[in-house]
C-alpha cells in the first residue's frame, strides 16, 4: 500500500496548552486506522490540524505527495480530505437531500445543482436515508443525522475520510448498522481514520491502531498488539478491560 498521509514532528499549542507534541504518523492508502485515547488526548485536534482548522505550529503534514501543512479547510476538502463531526450540525431547515448536495457543491466547484442532487440521492441511498431525502434535517433522529453526516462526507469524494465518534449516542442496533457501513466503505477502497471509544468497533473494523495520550503518540501497531501494550492499558484501557480481553482471547 502506498503512503497517503504523512505527519512529521507535528505540534500544536493553544496559549499555555500543548495539545499535540511532536506527532509523527503515516497512513497508507486503503487502511482503516483507529485513533484512540482518553478524552482530551488531542485526537480531534490532530484531525483539525491535518484538515487546516488549526494548522500546526511546527512540523509538516503531507497528503498524496503534497505539503498541506498550512492548507485552508476548503482546499483540504477539494483535495479529497473529508470528515464527519462528533456533534452533528446539519442545515436544519434544508432537506436531507440538499444538505448532501451542498457538501458536493462546496467540494467540487463548477458542479451543477442537478448533478449534485443526483449524487446526493445515491449517497443517501447508500446510508439508508433515501426515504427521508425530502425531510428537513431537523426532523431526523440522532442516528439518522449521523448517517446524514456520513452521506455529506461521501459527497465530497474523499480519498481520506475522518470519522469522529460516529457511534456516540447510538444504541447497539444503530452501532451495528454504522459498523456495516464502515466495512462497505473500506471494501470500496476509501482510506479511513476513525476516532472511536467503542473498542468492540475498533477491533472489528480497524487494520491498525494509534494511541494518543496528552498530545503524544504512545503506541502504533496491530490492534491486538496495541491493546495489550502496558502504556495503553495504563493510560486508557484500564486493567479490567485488559484482563477481560485476555480471557476472551
Amino acid at each position: 500500500m502506498s503512503e497517503l498521509l504523512q505527519l512529521t514532528g507535528v505540534s500544536r499549542h493553544f496559549s499555555g496548552l500543548q495539545a499535540l507534541r511532536d506527532v509523527s504518523l503515516s497512513v497508507s492508502g486503503g487502511e482503516v486506522l483507529g485513533l484512540i485515547g482518553p478524552n482530551g488526548a488531542g485526537k480531534t485536534t490532530l484531525v483539525n490540524t491535518i484538515c487546516g482548522v488549526t494548522p500546526a505550529n511546527s512540523g509538516t503534514v503531507s497528503f498524496d505527495g503534497r505539503d498541506i501543512t498550512k492548507i485552508k479547510t476548503y482546499q483540504a476538502a477539494r483535495l479529497g480530505l473529508a470528515r464527519t463531526f462528533q456533534i452533528v450540525q446539519p442545515f436544519a431547515e434544508f432537506s436531507a437531500l440538499d444538505n448532501v448536495a451542498a457538501a458536493a457543491l462546496f467540494s467540487q466547484p463548477g458542479a451543477s445543482l442537478r448533478s449534485a442532487r443526483e449524487a446526493a440521492r445515491e449517497h443517501l441511498a447508500f446510508v439508508g436515508l433515501e426515504p427521508q431525502a425530502d425531510q428537513s434535517a431537523a426532523t431526523l433522529t440522532l442516528a439518522m443525522r449521523k448517517r446524514l453526516e456520513l452521506a455529506k462526507a461521501l459527497a465530497m469524494k474523499p480519498k481520506l475520510l475522518f470519522l469522529d465518534e460516529v457511534n456516540a449516542g447510538l444504541n447497539s442496533a444503530e452501532v451495528e448498522r454504522a459498523t456495516s457501513l464502515i466495512h462497505q466503505l473500506a471494501a470500496n477502497g476509501i482510506t479511513i481514520v476513525m476516532i472511536e471509544h467503542l473498542m468492540k468497533v475498533v477491533l472489528n473494523v480497524c487494520t491498525r491502531i494509534v494511541v494518543l495520550h496528552n498530545g503524544q503518540l504512545i503506541a502504533d501497531g496491530a490492534p491486538r498488539e496495541v491493546i495489550s501494550n502496558p502504556a495503553v492499558v495504563e493510560a486508557y484501557l484500564g486493567q479490567q478491560y485488559a484482563k477481560r480481553t485476555a480471557r476472551n482471547g
